[in-house]
């Protein structure tokens, strides 16, 4: 194959117009495994197809493309670092964005070796010109410069060459381009602050961070909307929420939440503050977090009974996340009253209205519900049980009902309330005495779809390893759920059909 491959090396450059060729090649190429073609390519110089790409001729400059992914990744980076840095660096300024997104992409790969960074790090015009990628229209191409720029953070010489040269200033020169470019500098930064706590310190110092921090209570509402979501990605890691907590940003988001009753914008940059929150709590502590911050949970309620979609949606995502820890549904029930009128609402929201919201009513309504084996101490049950009987008089009457409705998202919402309940006793006993429940668990003509099937798979899933169930279900139920569970999801009973001669 090393042979063919040459043997149309030496035809395309022989050729005026080399498509057909190309297209051979890299057909030729697609049919090797990347072993094979790693065998095949070794010693062989490619700088015909990099010359070819300097064409006006769209089709032939996406063949190259196509051929010189597929070849660049049967050599090592170093390999790439030494012989094709120049034309890589050429392709960060062609004027097609996929011979852009080649050369970033094969820069990236050079940037985590540890030896062919060093080939990188020696030359920083090819570092500059990653950096004005981030300002460049097409967005993946700027996704792919920040996510390959984002590498270098990885070491020290990395972080050094990128806040402590004449780098620091091409990324403040490009930042000033617009708002949306120095938002994509804000998210290179964010992401290399994620990674520890010393890429935090470069970032830090060199005041994109506090930068960052101020445009939170700017003027302009739209952008404070995207600052609040840069900052709640930074929250992600430890380190960064230790930081934001020593800047007191916590305690201003927490005012935001307070002042945004007298703002008529607020509704802009309120569910992203919600949204802040709402993390925090799952990663640190939701009673800690609702301790400190009581105006996060009295608002979360408010929006709940929002008239607006867009604010009820965010306060059902954020319930249906805290209502997700023990520790989240503990905090939510203290509240008493006030949960109870959410938990109600709940109910009429995943009962009718937009189908959207329905959806992530029944989702957060399921994570409420949900009690790990290991979680379920009698305090807990009570509590899960005494918030099913809250949706309704006859609340697994109600759920059913929703999953005959021919939505298969509803279909599958309403099947994973009862998979959440199938793991607690009360939820057997309830579904065991409910008429013909049973029977609709087991009957596979309800919901067509493959999500459909795998949402009553996971139902008889939890029956039939609980180990209450055997019991409260009795031996005959227990038997036919196992034998559905022993069937696999999609299974079709084989249905005899009787030929009549004479018929039709």
């Amino acid at each position: 194959m090393a042979s063919s491959i040459e043997t149309l090396l030496e035809e395309i450059s022989a050729v005026e117009d080399p498509v057909e060729e190309l297209q051979c090649l890299k057909t030729a190429l697609l049919s090797m495994s990347l072993s094979a073609l790693r065998d095949s390519v070794s010693g062989q110089r490619f700088n015909v197809i990099f010359s070819l790409l300097n064409s006006n001729e769209r089709e032939q400059v996406e063949l190259c493309v196509d051929i010189l992914e597929r070849i660049l990744m049967a050599f090592s980076p170093l390999h790439l670092a030494q012989n094709y840095r120049v034309e890589l660096q050429g392709g960060l300024t062609h004027p097609n964005d996929t011979v852009k997104i080649l050369a970033l992409t094969q820069i990236g790969r050079m940037v985590e070796h540890p030896d062919a960074v060093i080939e990188i790090l020696n030359n920083g015009d090819i570092l500059c010109a990653m950096i004005h990628c981030i300002k460049e229209e097409k967005m993946a191409v700027a996704k792919q410069a920040i996510q390959s720029l984002s590498k270098l953070s990885h070491s020290k010489p990395g972080l050094d060459k990128l806040f402590q040269s004449d780098l620091l200033k091409a990324m403040k020169d490009v930042m000033a381009t617009s708002d949306i470019i120095r938002y994509r500098i804000y998210e290179l930064v964010v992401e290399i602050s994620s990674l520890s706590p010393i890429s935090l310190g470069y970032c830090a110092n060199s005041s994109f961070i506090s930068q960052l921090l101020g445009e939170l209570t700017g003027d302009d509402v739209l952008i404070r909307a995207t600052a609040i979501e840069m900052v709640t990605t930074l929250a992600h890691s430890q380190h960064g929420r230790q930081y934001l907590a020593q800047q007191g940003i916590m305690d201003k988001i927490s005012n935001m939440i307070r002042g945004a009753e007298t703002d008529p914008f607020s509704s802009l940059y309120l569910p992203g503050l919600v949204k802040f929150f709402g993390n925090l709590a799952i990663m640190d502590s939701p009673q800690q977090v609702c301790e400190s911050y009581p105006v996060f949970q009295s608002k979360v309620f408010e929006m709940a009974q929002d008239p607006d979609p867009v604010m009820i949606g965010v306060a059902l995502d954020t319930l249906g996340l805290l209502g997700s820890t023990v520790e989240g549904k503990q905090v939510l029930q203290k509240t008493g009253e006030k949960f109870k009128a959410v938990l109600i609402r709940m109910s009429q929201l995943a009962s009718s209205g937009a189908t959207e919201l329905r959806v992530r009513s029944l989702e957060a309504i399921s994570q409420l519900l949900t009690l790990q084996p290991e979680q379920q101490t009698e305090d807990l049950l009570a509590l899960s049980e005494s918030w099913f009987h809250l949706l309704s008089n006859h609340p697994i009457d109600m759920i059913r009902n929703i999953s005959t409705q021919p939505f298969p998202e509803l279909h599958c919402g309403a099947l994973r309330i009862f998979t959440a309940i199938a793991m607690q006793p009360w939820g057997q006993k309830l579904m065991v005495s409910t008429p013909g429940f049973m029977e609709f668990i087991l009957d596979r003509s309800t919901g067509q779809t493959k999500d459909a099937k795998d949402a009553k798979f996971e139902l008889v899933g939890s029956l039939v390893s609980s180990s209450t169930a055997a019991q409260i279900l009795g031996s005959q139920h227990y038997i036919s759920l196992k034998t559905y569970l022993r069937e696999g999801p999609y299974y079709v009973s084989a249905v005899a059909s009787v030929g009549t001669e004479g018929a039709d």
